[in-house]
């Protein structure tokens, strides 16, 4: 009951400071508000950032290894001389594959052309992207069928013309009605729409994505296409299993078996590639460790600054209130009580900083935004609050004391 008491009492003191110098409080907290406002923003637009960037790179996959000619690169020397030599993944190659690998879940081999024009009747849609796929696609990459079917495997055997939209062909080919069962024309190469794909909204990278997309079996494409070891190139993709962590075993079995097609020999440099999205993660998670440094760096200034306007509150505070100390210990006040009372007090301060720094940052997320979508997490909100009350305590720590070890007599006599 003490304690409770103890806590009702100062929490009265610490609003009574307040509102009896309320424009030099406000001017005082002003320091710790900027400085929360600043770190918490920095945290709330990386954290955004990254599940947007995140998401937009959801179209390659989870846990999948690319065998492809090219390697993927975030750095600045790149010997594309050496690579260019290399031939491009064949179907061969995939059948192989996917005849003898022990260690996926799933294997599928892809091509695409960009710039294609959609025409159905009157309507075109241009700039769109072809892409062929093999039957096991969904298995290495997810195709969200909202309307219609994906292909059979008689279709993807036999090369087929069908095809999946994407939610932006299907809306500009076929303004009004179902597309499903409906014909449309590609490269002079009619086709029968079969099914069409979720909306996807736009990526972070401007990158086509599934709602540009007309998807057809990899058979009828090669037939379209000159796709091969000196033509388009194609993706040989695997997915790895969930209990084979880092994909190492998969990475192992692909390397040897993908030599072995080729008939490299054990001194011989391996002539494919294999990217993992890793990759990609590892290069956009060091840069947001870079960007949330500056926020600590930003907005550590600015809570020092606080910081030291919290203190000056509560030596003018101990100042003011010296007198009531001593009655309070000459009446059996302990010292604890007295340090409490203050460091509370500095504490509260700080945290009402600190709050009004986080609602600036929430009425920023509540800004409807085309770029991407910003929301304010609950762990950046603790570390608002667990920062503020951290700053109160050492800003109010060397008062508090001071305030405890007031002597009643000299404290009651100072009025």
């Amino acid at each position: 009951m003490i304690y409770l008491r103890l806590v009702a009492e100062s929490f009265r003191f610490a609003w009574q400071a307040l509102r009896a110098n309320l424009l030099r409080t406000i001017l005082s907290l002003l320091g710790v508000t900027i400085g929360i406002f600043a770190i918490i923003s920095v945290f709330t637009l990386v954290d955004s950032l990254e599940r947007n960037v995140r998401d937009s790179m959801s179209f390659i996959g989870d846990k999948v290894i690319y065998v492809q000619k090219w390697p993927w690169s975030t750095g600045g020397n790149y010997p594309w001389w050496k690579y260019f030599q290399r031939p491009e993944p064949t179907e061969r190659e995939f059948k192989q594959l996917e005849r003898y690998i022990t260690n996926s879940n799933g294997i599928a081999i892809f091509a695409s052309k960009g710039g294609n024009t959609f025409k159905q009747s009157n309507n075109s849609y241009s700039n769109g992207n072809l892409m062929g796929v093999s039957y096991d696609y969904p298995k290495v990459s997810e195709v969200p069928v909202i309307e219609g079917r994906y292909f059979t495997p008689q279709e993807a055997n036999a090369a087929r013309n069908v095809m999946i939209i994407g939610d932006e062909v299907a809306s500009t080919l076929f303004p009004y009605g179902s597309p499903v069962g409906r014909d449309l024309k590609v490269a002079g190469h009619k086709f029968k729409v079969v099914g069409v794909i979720e909306k996807q909204g736009e990526n972070m990278f401007g990158m086509p994505n599934m709602d540009q997309m007309g998807m057809i079996p990899y058979s009828t494409f090669s037939k379209m296409y000159d796709v091969g070891p000196s033509g388009m190139g194609s993706t040989i993709a695997l997915k790895g299993r969930e209990d084979d962590p880092g994909l190492l075993e998969l990475e192992y079995e692909t390397r040897g078996m993908m030599r072995n097609i080729r008939g490299l020999r054990p001194r011989d440099e391996d002539s494919f590639a294999m990217n993992r999205p890793e990759m990609i993660q590892e290069a956009i998670g060091g840069f947001f460790q870079v960007v949330g440094l500056a926020g600590w760096v930003i907005g550590g200034f600015a809570i020092l600054v606080g910081g030291f306007g919290i203190a000056n509150i509560m030596f003018v505070s101990v100042k003011e209130r010296t007198n009531i100390i001593g009655i309070q210990k000459s009446l059996g006040a302990k010292n604890y009580f007295i340090l409490f009372q203050f460091l509370f007090e500095s504490v509260f301060l700080s945290l009402l900083g600190g709050g009004i720094g986080i609602m600036l940052v929430f009425l920023l997320t509540i800004i409807p935004q085309d770029f991407m979508k910003i929301s304010l997490s609950m762990g950046n909100i603790i570390l608002g609050l667990g920062v503020s009350a951290v700053i109160g305590m050492l800003s109010g720590i060397i008062p508090a004391v001071m305030a405890s070890n007031l002597d009643p007599v000299i404290a009651i006599r100072s009025k």
